[in-house]
C-alpha cells in the first residue's frame, strides 16, 4: 500500500523536457536592458584593464617581478574586449567573464589555504565570496543572453 505523500507526488518530469522547460521561462534580455550583475561585470573588467596597465606603468623594471609590459597590454586588451562584449549582450563575452571569475574564485581559495594573516584571509575569503556571489548571478543572465541570441537566429 501506499503513502499519501507518495501518491501526491507530481509525476517525473524527464531531463530533456525540464531543460527545454527551463530556456523557455527565459525571457530575453530587452534591447536596452542590462541586469545590475552585468553592468557590475562590465565594471569590474574595466577597472582591472585599467589596473593592469596602471600597475605595469609604475613597475620599473617588471620583468624582475615575472610581468612584461605585453603581456599587461594583451591581459588589459582582453578584459576590454570582454566588457565591450558584455556590454553588447553576447552570450561568449559573459561565459569568458565567468570562466575568469572562476579561475579567480580558485586561485584566490588556494591562497586562503596558504594565508599568513588574519587580514589576508579575510581578504581572500572576500574575494571569494565576492566572486562566488556575481558568478552566480550571472548564471541566469548567461541564459537571458543566449535565449536572445536564439530568437536573432529564427
Amino acid at each position: 500500500m501506499s503513502s499519501p505523500r507518495e501518491s501526491e507526488k507530481p509525476p517525473r518530469v524527464p531531463r530533456g523536457e525540464r531543460d527545454e522547460l527551463a530556456r523557455a521561462a527565459l525571457s530575453p534580455l530587452g534591447e536596452h536592458e542590462w541586469p545590475a550583475s552585468l553592468r557590475i561585470a562590465i565594471a569590474v573588467c574595466l577597472v582591472l584593464a585599467v589596473g593592469v596597465i596602471a600597475g605595469a606603468a609604475s613597475v620599473h623594471d617588471l620583468s624582475k617581478h615575472g610581468g612584461s609590459l605585453p603581456g599587461a597590454a594583451l591581459l588589459a586588451v582582453v578584459l576590454v574586449l570582454l566588457a565591450q562584449g558584455m556590454y553588447r549582450r553576447r552570450y561568449w563575452a559573459v561565459l569568458g567573464f565567468e570562466a575568469l571569475l572562476a579561475f579567480q574564485i580558485i586561485v584566490t581559495s588556494l591562497a586562503l589555504v596558504v594565508a599568513s594573516t588574519l587580514l589576508a584571509g579575510a581578504i581572500c575569503l572576500l574575494s571569494v565570496l565576492l566572486g562566488g556571489w556575481l558568478f552566480w548571478k550571472l548564471i541566469r543572465v548567461m541564459g537571458r543572453v543566449q535565449a536572445g541570441e536564439r530568437e536573432r537566429l529564427r
